[in-house]
Parts: structure tokens; C-alpha cells; sequence
């Protein structure tokens, strides 16, 4: 165990190190693909897993669980996060997107009963954003090709590694001995995505239906509301910008998503 241990080390290490060197990629998002055949059949083997058995197991987890149970959920899960969040707000120097997780935290682990309910909101307190990929960009890092991840779908070569650190370290995977960290961190975050996919049911399948190429038009939707969130921690205000099918043509418009294609989180 304690080899596995040095050798993780050894990778975040390895991570940050490369991090200094990945190049921006081309101005055109479109031209970032450079591995596209591949991504396509890892996107192609993501939409099977879902098919199959990510979107049944969360249509049955929506008609089992009551709404206000699943809501709960949600705050627990969101509640997890915010350590990750308030770290890496204040590696961006967000000092006030930082104190606002850390209230959160804070609120929501003791009145908001572990975080099962979400007390913090109704303080006026909202979520904020706050992840390892884009501590990077506001350092300087480029984003480097983009990537199909087999289970957690679009990614770039920092983002990919930034969602390698954020897991490493999350508390939740500092719980109990490494068998039973590995047992819990995989249980939280497969139940997370479950629920995550069971708010995105009716969305996905319409912007599937209606998606001339779906590969094309998530990779486009992806880059937009990545890029909102990178602005945001370089605070840059976001714009209210349509999001667009870049296959579909100016007469045939796919529907425009609320959420983002779910993630599980670590």
C-alpha cells in the first residue's frame, strides 16, 4: 500500500510538473481536435455504457428515491465539493468566492445537518465554482488537445489533470484505511453521477433527437460552458451567449441545453 501511495505522489507531482509546458492550442476550438477518430470511439463506447446501463439505473433511481430524498442527495454530494472548491478558489485568489465555500461549508456541515440540506442557500450564500483545471488556467496553463474520457466524458489535456489532483485530494478520499477509501470514493461518486444523470434524462435525449452530429455538437457545448467557467475564475463577467450546433446549419437550430452533460465526481 504504501508503494501505491509514492507512485500517486509521484503522478500529481509528474501532473503539476507537465502542466508548465502544454501549449494553448490553436485559436480556433475547432482545429483542438487532433485525435478526433479517437475521441469518437470513446464517445461511441460512453453513449453504449449509457444506453445500457448508466441511463436505465438512473430512470429506476428517479422512480425509487422521492424528489425531496434526491434532493438531499444532491446537497450532500455538492456539500463534499466545497472543501475542493474553497482550496482552489483561494489558489485562484478569489478571496471572496473562497469565504463564500467556506461559509457554505461551514453552514451547511452543521445546521444543514452533514449537508443533506442546503442551508447555505437560503442564506444567500450560492454555490460557487472552483476546480483544479481551472487553477491552472488562471496560472497561465494552456488547455492542450481535447479529450473524450471514457466514463467522464469531454476533457482537455489540463482539465484532465486537474480532475486527477481534485480527486486526489478530496477529503472523502482520506476516509478509513486505502481499501475502504477506495470502496467509499467510488460508491459517492457513482451515486453522484447517477443522480446527476437522472436530472438530464429528458434534456440529453432531445438534444441527442434533435443533434445532426452529437459528437460535435456536446464537444461544442462543452467548450462554451467550460469557458464560462474559466472566465469566471479570472472574473470575467459571462455573457448570455445562444449555445449553437456547429453541424446543424442556420435553418435547422438543435435545442439549446440548460444543463451540461453530467460528470461523476470524485
Amino acid at each position: 500500500m504504501r508503494s501505491i501511495r509514492l507512485r500517486l505522489h509521484a503522478i500529481v507531482a509528474l501532473a503539476l510538473a507537465g502542466c508548465a509546458t502544454l501549449p494553448a492550442g490553436p485559436s480556433d476550438p475547432a482545429e483542438n481536435d487532433p485525435i478526433e477518430p479517437f475521441n469518437r470511439q470513446v464517445f461511441a463506447f460512453n453513449q453504449a455504457l449509457d444506453h445500457h446501463v448508466i441511463k436505465p439505473v438512473a430512470k429506476a433511481y428517479r422512480d425509487a428515491l422521492p424528489e425531496p430524498v434526491r434532493n438531499s442527495l444532491r446537497a450532500f454530494f455538492d456539500n463534499l465539493r466545497e472543501p475542493v472548491v474553497f482550496a482552489n478558489d483561494l489558489l485562484q485568489g478569489r478571496g471572496e468566492a473562497a469565504g463564500i465555500s467556506g461559509r457554505r461549508f461551514l453552514i451547511n456541515s452543521t445546521v444543514g445537518v452533514l449537508g443533506f440540506v442546503d442551508r447555505a442557500t437560503e442564506f444567500g450564500l450560492p454555490k460557487q465554482s472552483g476546480d483544479f483545471g481551472q487553477t491552472l488556467y488562471v496560472w497561465g496553463v494552456g488547455d492542450g488537445p481535447y479529450l473524450m474520457l471514457p466514463f467522464f466524458g469531454p476533457s482537455n489535456v489540463r482539465d484532465t489533470l486537474g480532475l486527477g489532483v481534485d480527486a486526489y485530494a478530496a477529503p472523502v478520499s482520506r476516509i478509513g484505511q486505502w481499501d475502504g477509501q477506495q470502496t467509499t470514493t467510488f460508491a459517492i461518486g457513482a451515486t453522484d453521477g447517477v443522480d446527476l444523470r437522472s436530472r438530464n434524462i429528458e434534456s440529453l435525449d432531445a438534444i441527442e433527437a434533435g443533434s445532426l452530429d452529437f459528437y460535435a455538437y456536446l464537444r461544442s457545448v462543452w467548450r462554451q460552458n467550460r469557458q464560462a467557467k474559466l472566465d469566471e475564475a479570472k472574473g470575467v463577467k459571462a455573457t448570455d451567449d445562444e449555445l449553437v450546433d456547429p453541424g446543424a446549419g442556420a435553418t435547422t437550430p438543435a435545442p439549446t441545453p440548460t444543463p451540461s452533460p453530467p460528470r461523476p465526481s470524485p
